[in-house]
């Protein structure tokens, strides 16, 4: 097993199957790219970036989502 804490919260997955981007992880997620700030590792990750920044075994992800209301 390959293990992520997302949100302080390990989510094991099949090895081989860990989400090799933050990109891959939001989509597993089923979160909208446009609507989170991602920190990794403790290193915020511009948006932009989502696709090229490589997730690997046993790394801290934070994932802040924004919700609109007032």
């Amino acid at each position: 097993m390959e293990v992520l804490k997302i949100n302080g919260v390990e989510k094991q997955f099949p090895a081989g199957r860990l989400p090799s981007t933050v990109t891959e992880l939001l989509e597993q997620l089923d979160i909208k790219a446009a609507t989170v700030v991602a920190e990794v590792d403790g290193r915020i990750i511009e948006s932009k970036k989502f696709t090229g920044t490589k997730l690997h075994n046993g790394q801290s992800v934070e994932l802040v989502r924004f919700v609109g209301g007032g």
